[in-house]
């Protein structure tokens, strides 16, 4: 026991993974660091080409092609192994760098987030592909852990950092800045890519799913339909958001695993757990600056500290479990949505003014905790029973359902901010929303144990 506990932290950096974890790392840093930075400086973006009608337009661009490329990267992965998607999903990723720092239009920063979105939904899925390749079961919540403190540094630093940069160098810094790591990023994998042999991936027959082209785009429209109707709330919306939304359903039939609906024990209830946590936590993330701001009365800057609570204590928990690579995943999925319910009842608590703020710390670092242990079993669990063929598939279905599941949580929190409150006075309509974002992760609780049983 103690030689194997001396060995759990060298796991990564034993010399045959020393590159591909510093790789990894550095891919999953920089997408972190864009995800946050672009947030901070899009109002000044906007408004230095001119595009101030097209604020949200960005984001949606973005959401499109990250969906709709996860699909199609864990088709490739299947087919081919994720060696051509860590390679053209990269080259992508840095064209979109260029190409948006450079931008003298509105028109063409719109080409480039699309191109970022592009190659941040190919790396999603291939780098989790690797991984499964790459490092034995027993390793993967090491790497996971790792992966989940490399968001740490962006969501702590990310939006000063990015603040800064657009005051003293420009807001075309925020991208082009990170241009020049791409490239070593991708050098550090090469090793890893060239170790990986034919007998290790699949060959391209046999019986696994495949997502087909036409899932993949309706999808995308999809879910960018649904956000775009609640960032901009009305009757034609409603309209045309319930039409996207049957058409998100028929896609997702053949995008998710057989059962997700029903939580059908396996793969069905791995994906639809992950669902119930992003969406429940996204709900959170969403509103939680809105009511420290409304109904508190914090700063901007402080508002939105609880988040970065949430992100260090989402750290340290997927930290812990890294630690403890015997302990039962089926068990810490149930405790992440524990954790999870117990910090959305206090979010709710804190949506009114009787409630002090500073509970809203507690409840971030529950929630953020719930998920550091949840989110990498999850991933595990879903490894663990895919098979070599579909695990292309099952990644990219555990990706959209999270992509989902938070475009309806924070849909529904808009709506309910129209109908019930207003963006200066939310408590009315978070209170519903954590109730019911309770409700869910609640759900997750019954519907693990079930499944454990």
């Amino acid at each position: 026991m103690t030689q194997a506990r001396e060995r759990r932290p060298a796991v990564l950096w034993t010399p045959e993974h020393r590159a591909t974890t510093a790789g990894l790392l550095l891919v999953v840093t920089l997408i972190a660091f864009e995800n946050l930075g672009v947030a901070t400086a899009m109002p000044t973006m906007v408004a230095d080409l001119d595009g101030t009608a097209l604020y949200s337009w960005p984001f949606t661009a973005f959401l499109v092609a990250s969906v709709a490329a996860t699909v199609l990267s864990g088709r490739l992965c299947d087919l081919r192994g994720p060696v051509p998607s860590l390679l053209v999903g990269p080259a992508v990723f840095l064209a979109g760098l260029l190409v948006a720092g450079a931008a003298p239009t509105m028109e063409v920063l719109l080409a480039g987030r699309f191109l970022q979105g592009l190659g941040t939904g190919t790396l999603l899925v291939a780098t989790s592909v690797l991984i499964a390749l790459v490092f034995t079961d027993r390793e993967r919540p090491v790497i996971y852990a790792a992966n989940a403190a490399a968001w740490v540094l962006p969501a702590v630093l990310g939006p000063p950092v990015a603040g800064l940069v657009t005051v003293h160098f420009g807001w075309r810094w925020v991208f082009l800045g990170l241009a020049p790591l791409v490239p070593v990023g991708v050098a550090l994998l090469i090793p890893a890519l060239r170790r990986i042999t034919r007998a290790g991936q699949p060959d391209g027959e046999g019986g696994g799913r495949r997502a087909s082209v036409w899932a993949a785009v309706s999808a995308a429209l999809g879910i960018a339909a649904l956000t775009w109707a609640a960032q901009h709330p009305s009757s034609l919306a409603a309209g045309y958001g319930l039409a996207e939304l049957v058409l998100l359903a028929a896609a997702l039939r053949t995008l998710l695993p057989r059962g997700t609906s029903r939580a059908r024990s396996g793969l069905p209830a791995l994906v639809a757990s992950r669902a119930l946590l992003a969406g429940s936590f996204a709900g959170m993330e969403a509103f939680l600056p809105l009511t420290m701001t409304g109904v508190h009365g914090y700063g901007p800057a402080l508002a939105g500290m609880p988040l970065t609570t949430a992100a260090v204590s989402w750290s340290a928990a997927s930290v812990v479990q890294g630690r403890k690579p015997d302990w039962r995943r089926e068990s810490l999925v149930r405790a992440g949505f524990c954790f999870l319910a117990v910090g959305l009842a206090l979010f709710t608590a804190v949506s009114q003014a009787w409630c002090p703020g500073w509970v809203a710390f507690v409840g971030a670092a529950a929630g953020g905790a719930g998920m550091g242990i949840a989110l990498p079993s999850i991933s595990v669990l879903l490894l663990r029973l895919s098979p070599v063929a579909e695990r292309g598939f099952n990644t990219s279905a555990l990706q959209l359902g999270d992509w989902v599941a938070s475009a309806l949580a924070i849909g529904l929190g808009g709506v309910l901010l129209g109908a019930l409150a207003s963006a200066a006075a939310p408590g009315p309509s978070v209170a519903v929303l954590g109730a019911l974002l309770a409700a869910s992760a609640l759900l997750g609780v019954v519907m693990t144990g079930r499944r454990a049983a």
